[in-house]
Order: structure tokens, then C-alpha cells, then sequence
């Protein structure tokens, strides 16, 4: 596809018409919109991103397997280490974003004024040439008048050429003489200002040629800047996710060299009491001659309850005294 540019495509039929320089104008300040639009939307990713690594600075502080050992200690200090690294990264990246956003402003700045001296200098032309114009076409009106007005005392003189007045004849000569007088100057201002028009006019076109030229390469350079600013931008979120991951995968290291068996392992031979449990409580006969040896219950909790076994029966060795009941309700002690 052929190259297309500005200056073929901006024109006018009337001279005094700006609507394709006006044209151009509106897409210069519209793409300085986009400009100061995509601006402030890295400002604000950069607060973002400000808020988000000050956040996670914090949660890395936070008390996380304060209590726990071993293997699995050391892969919660990686992680809480880690995050910590993630936070200044992102402060990182919202720093790199605001240098992006303050580069896009210095550029945008950059072709405000490069445009401004531009702008002036044809604002003045168009002033000078619709002026100029005006005043040109004033004369052309005051040019044709003064024809006419030429031409009605010629056909006067004419039509009173075989008068005798001579006196009348003076008179229409002298004002056909006026006429030619007066009719000649303003051929002559018209046809001077027809010059300076053009003059005006062929500065005006080089200067507009200029001013599309410039133009469009400023919004050629402000489409590259653009565009490139995003590249940039999307670069610093891939790399950032790439140093997370990097990051992250150190935890993941870690947690690889947990070792399940060995935090158990380690638990037990720290705070180990003893590798036998306590004996079976056994009965022990009140009756009973022979008593095992008594064991000493747990602290603070009471014997256990069980049902006693029958009643012995009762020995007699002949010395001792056995109790009876009578029916008389008197009670009496009798030795065999």
C-alpha cells in the first residue's frame, strides 16, 4: 500500500477555509489526550502496585509457624522470607512505572511546545490571508463598479456626440475622463492586492506543507511512543511474574527438603517422657492375704469404684466368741 500523507489530503476549494488544518488539529490534541489518558492509567497501576507490595511487606511480618520445628520451620521462615522479596519487587515495579509514566509526560510536554510555535505561526496566516482576502475582494467589487460606472459615462458621451451644446459635451467628456481615472486606480489596487494575495497565499500553502509535515511526525513519533511505552509496560508485568515465580519456586525448594519422618522424628527425641506406658490397676482385696504391692493413683483422681467379691465365710477356732440373736430381742453371749 502507497504511503499516504498529510499534506495531500488536507485541502480546501476555498481559500479562506481552515477545516482540514482544523482537521489535523483535533486528531493532534486527541492523540494529547490518549497521551495524558494513558499517563495517569500507570500512575495509578503504580499505586496499585505501591498498595499491594505494602501490603505484603506487612503480611510477611505477621506471626506465621512461630511454634513449629525442624524441616518444616525452615520452609515457613523461606516462605515468609520469600513474600517479603515478592513485596519489593512489586515496590520495584511501581517505581520503573512512574519512571514510564514521567517519560510519557516529558514527551507529551515535548511536542506541546514544538506544536505551539507551529500553531502560531499559522493562526497568524490564516488571519492575514482571510483578511487579506476579505480586502482583496472588496477592491474587485470597488474594480468592477468603477468599470460600470466607466463604461455608463462612455455610452453617454456617445449617445450626445452630434449634440451643439458644447458646454454639455464638456461636461460629459470631463466625467468620462473621471470615470477612466477612477476606473484605472482601482484596476490598479485590485490587481495589486491580487498580487499580494498570492503572495500570502504561496506562503501560506509552503508553511501549511510544513506544518502537515510536522505534524504527522509528531503523531507518527507519539503512535511510536506509544506503543512502545505499552511494550515497555507489559514487559515489566512478565518479568515481574517471572521473579515471583523464581522467587516462589526457592519455597518450593524448601518445602522439596521437608521431611515428614524427620520433624516427627525430631519432636520426639526433643520432648520425649518415656518409652513405657503406666501398668494396669489391679484389684486389691481388702481380705486378701496376700497383697500386692500397692501402687501409689494418679494425682487427682479418686480410685476406681468396683463391686466386692462375696462375703468370706467365717473360721472357728474355738476362741472365739460368736455373736447370736434370740427372739426375745436380748441380746446374750454364749461360749461353747
Amino acid at each position: 500500500m502507497k504511503d499516504q500523507h498529510f499534506k495531500d489530503f488536507f485541502w480546501n476549494s476555498d481559500l479562506t477555509c481552515t477545516s482540514g488544518y482544523d482537521a489535523i488539529i483535533q486528531y493532534l490534541n486527541d492523540g494529547r489526550r490518549t497521551c495524558k489518558e494513558v499517563e495517569e492509567f500507570m500512575k495509578a497501576r503504580a499505586s496499585v502496585e505501591e498498595k499491594y507490595a505494602k501490603d505484603l511487606l506487612g503480611l510477611s511480618k505477621k506471626v506465621c509457624g512461630h511454634n513449629e520445628m525442624n524441616t518444616l520451620k525452615r520452609s515457613l521462615d523461606m516462605f515468609k522470607l520469600q513474600t517479603e522479596h515478592v513485596s519489593l519487587t512489586h515496590s520495584q515495579l511501581a517505581h520503573s512505572m512512574r519512571e514510564e509514566a514521567k517519560k510519557l509526560e516529558d514527551f507529551r510536554e515535548r511536542q506541546r511546545e514544538a506544536r505551539k510555535k507551529v500553531e502560531q505561526q499559522m493562526d497568524f496566516l490564516h488571519k492575514q490571508k482571510s483578511a487579506h482576502f476579505k480586502k482583496t475582494m472588496d477592491s474587485k467589487k470597488t474594480y468592477d463598479q468603477k468599470c460600470r460606472d466607466k463604461e455608463e459615462a462612455d455610452q453617454n458621451m456617445n449617445r450626445n456626440a452630434n449634440t451643439n451644446n458644447t458646454k454639455q459635451m464638456d461636461k460629459l467628456y470631463s466625467k468620462a475622463q473621471s470615470a477612466k481615472q477612477t476606473a484605472e486606480e482601482a484596476d490598479r489596487v485590485y490587481h495589486q492586492n491580487v498580487t499580494i494575495m498570492g503572495s500570502i497565499r504561496d506562503e501560506w500553502l509552503a508553511e501549511h506543507i510544513n506544518a502537515c509535515e510536522m505534524f504527522e511526525n509528531q503523531a507518527t513519533e507519539r503512535i511510536t511512543f506509544l506503543r512502545n511505552t505499552l511494550w515497555t509496560h507489559l514487559n515489566q508485568l512478565s518479568q515481574q511474574c517471572v521473579t515471583s515465580d523464581e522467587l516462589y519456586e526457592e519455597v518450593r525448594k524448601s518445602l522439596e527438603l521437608c521431611d515428614v519422618q524427620e520433624d516427627i522424628g525430631h519432636i520426639i527425641n526433643l520432648r520425649r517422657t518415656g518409652e513405657k506406658p503406666p501398668p494396669p490397676v489391679t484389684y486389691d482385696n481388702f481380705y486378701s492375704g496376700q497383697r500386692p504391692p500397692a501402687l501409689s493413683p494418679p494425682p487427682r483422681l479418686p480410685p476406681p469404684i468396683g463391686r466386692r467379691g462375696p462375703l468370706p465365710l467365717p473360721t472357728n477356732n474355738g476362741e472365739d466368741i460368736i455373736y447370736s440373736t434370740v427372739q426375745d430381742g436380748v441380746y446374750s453371749v454364749i461360749k461353747y
